[in-house]
């Protein structure tokens, strides 16, 4: 397999986006991490199963999870992170037993997963290029510039701008244009 198996270490805020959240994944050694964007009330419910909270025994992913398990004779899944296209991981839900797989949002993966612990790898190319070195408890946490959203990728120009940042500035725009040149082939 040529896939780096994560697990799930934690939530954290983004500094100024008080709607927005990061999951932090790891690889098995907790030697690189892989942080995913997602909004503050996905953030909380990851938050709520990793800490064990009796409200979610009843919710939603833990009733699909149930199931599932009964039916293990004819479903066995995982998640895999294979791709980032304009700041969105791209994830497929696959069942080993039939090899069928099925698109789902990178935060709703990592929920999936610390619910149903369901195990969640990477391709190792995307994790090579993804991911950082992790730090347990850091001040910080570093995001590759393609990991964010169009609309944060354009909030972080402005306020570069902004701030003077011009060298900051000119990685933003590079990343801006490059999507924009990649989604717009007649540009060439």
């Amino acid at each position: 397999m040529n896939n780096v198996r994560l697990i799930f270490k934690g939530v954290t805020e983004i500094v100024g986006k008080n709607e927005l959240g990061l999951l932090i994944l790891t690889d098995i050694e907790c030697k690189r991490q892989l942080s995913i964007i997602c909004d503050r009330k996905k953030a909380i419910e990851v938050e709520l199963r990793s800490k064990h909270i009796p409200i979610t025994e009843d919710m939603l992913p833990e009733a699909l999870c149930k199931i599932i398990n009964k039916q293990s004779d004819q479903i066995q899944l995982e998640l895999i992170i294979n791709d980032i296209i304009d700041g969105e991981y791209q994830v497929q839900l696959h069942n080993l037993i039939d090899d069928f797989t099925v698109p789902i949002n990178a935060a709703d993966a990592v929920l999936l997963s610390v619910a149903g612990k369901i195990p969640i790898y990477i391709t190792i190319p995307l994790m090579c290029v993804q991911s950082v070195k992790y730090k347990d408890n850091p001040n910080g946490v570093s995001i590759p510039l393609n990991s964010l959203s169009n609309d944060m990728l354009d909030q972080a120009l402005d306020k570069a701008i902004h701030e003077e940042n011009y060298e900051l500035a000119s990685q933003l725009r590079d990343e801006r244009n490059r999507r924009n040149t990649s989604s717009n082939p007649m540009s060439l």
